[in-house]
């Protein structure tokens, strides 16, 4: 999906996450998506959520709370871009978030519950969206962002994360 999304409407380093978005609408990436991570979660065995494959790793759990942080944090951006608020937004340390999470106390059910409730608030925000809001850029971690490089990063972010857990943890 890096076409779709034109340079200067997101840092460099969210292109390998945009890249991975395997749907040019938005609203109907961020749907597929919502199922697969269901799917995905469901076929994970339950005594694999809390293991890591290497010391000072993130277990699979923290790797989906991770997901489900993000998402939050990025749909916040894009309502921020998309209401034309000019205001930089700071970024955020995703390591100082893991070990603050509590994520290997969840169940699997827990965590799917979360992400449907978060994905399912960020599939209506991108349906609110007009197609000049869309276009909208802000700034956040000091680069550029669009509101729907926002969209197609979170698909990518998630495809890019369940990529790292079949290679590396199951």
């Amino acid at each position: 999906m890096l076409s779709q999304v034109k340079e200067g409407e997101f840092n460099p380093y969210y292109g390998t996450y945009i890249s991975k978005a395997e749907h040019s609408d938005i609203v109907e990436g961020l749907q597929n998506s919502k199922k697969e991570f269901v799917d995905f979660v469901n076929s994970i065995p339950t005594e694999k959520l809390t293991y890591a494959y290497a010391e000072r790793k993130w277990t699979i759990n923290e790797v989906l709370q991770h997901l489900i942080d993000t998402e939050r944090i990025f749909a916040y951006r894009a309502l921020r871009f998309a209401r034309n608020d000019q205001t930089p937004i700071l970024g955020f340390e995703q390591d100082d978030y893991v070990p603050n999470s509590n994520a290997n106390a969840y169940s699997k059910e827990e965590m799917i519950t979360d992400f449907e409730a978060v994905r399912s608030s960020s599939i209506t925000l991108f349906k609110s969206f007009t197609d000049e809001m869309m276009l909208r850029i802000g700034e956040a971690s000091g680069s550029p962002m669009s509101t729907r490089a926002v969209g197609y990063i979170l698909a990518g972010h998630q495809k890019h994360h369940f990529n790292v857990i079949q290679e590396r943890y199951l």
